[in-house]
């Protein structure tokens, strides 16, 4: 095959040091989590915080990442912006599921139901998860490389109004859904407790990256691939009618 242009280079070291780097990293987050003490009156079926709390903080990063991409496309029209930006929503998608599953299983011991219609942070974070499905959906659809970076930026660039509002919606709703743990006031958390969310956050922030890196390669192979997949021209599908077939003959 002919080498083009848009070759894909070969992946950097810092690159080929994420993924190994984040397992570490994960194991590191396990070993913490479960060498923390128990909770006074959740017990142990507060662990599940370490894998939540993360999980949701890094789906706002995801999305800001998106956001600041999108931004970006639109001011100068380059593809790497729309590149970052497509990778970082699609991981967020990600963490925004592992955050509403890990919540559910989290809620049914404690609060005693899996989902509450009612409160204000489980449907924000729904909803936000359904729009950036829709973001990636829109990615899907839009066959033209200009016309599908283009409506995507602008989708990625209002959406994360949604980060600030899932964030505050504790504060602003007063429903089932508990506070914010930690505050600019403090911690309302034990320190063996906060250093071991602490360090899987870290862990996560690792794994997040070697995700966005490993997408944003994907992310360049796809648009090699549709640079090389010759356009369908307009009309092939039509077929003329068999000769015998016209005027009833």
């Amino acid at each position: 095959m002919t080498q083009t242009g848009s070759a894909l280079p070969p992946p950097s070291r810092a690159r080929r040091l994420l993924e190994p780097l984040a397992l570490l990293a994960l194991l590191a987050g396990l070993w913490f989590a479960m060498t923390a003490p128990p909770d006074a009156t959740q017990g142990d079926f507060y662990r599940i915080l370490y894998i939540h709390v993360p999980s949701a903080w890094l789906a706002f990063l995801a999305f800001g990442v998106t956001a600041v991409g999108s931004i970006g496309y639109l001011i100068g029209r380059r593809r790497s912006w729309d590149r970052v930006a497509a990778a970082s929503a699609s991981v967020g998608v990600v963490f925004t599921a592992l955050t509403l599953v890990t919540g559910s299983i989290w809620g049914r011991p404690v609060w005693g139901v899996w989902w509450d219609f009612g409160d204000a942070r489980l449907m924000s974070t729904a909803i936000m998860f359904f729009v950036y499905l829709g973001y990636l959906a829109l990615r899907r659809t839009v066959e033209d490389p200009e016309t599908r970076a283009l409506r995507s930026a602008v989708l990625g660039a209002v959406a994360v109004i949604q980060v600030p509002l899932v964030y505050f919606s504790v504060n602003l709703f007063r429903t089932l859904h508990q506070t914010q743990t930690i505050r600019p006031d403090g911690a309302a958390m034990e320190p063996e407790m906060l250093l071991a969310l602490l360090v899987n956050v870290v862990a996560f922030t690792v794994l997040y990256a070697a995700l966005l890196a490993r997408r944003i390669e994907v992310g360049r192979l796809e648009e090699i691939a549709e640079e090389l997949t010759p356009a369908e021209p307009a009309g092939r599908a039509v077929q003329p009618p068999p000769l015998g077939e016209v005027g009833g003959g």
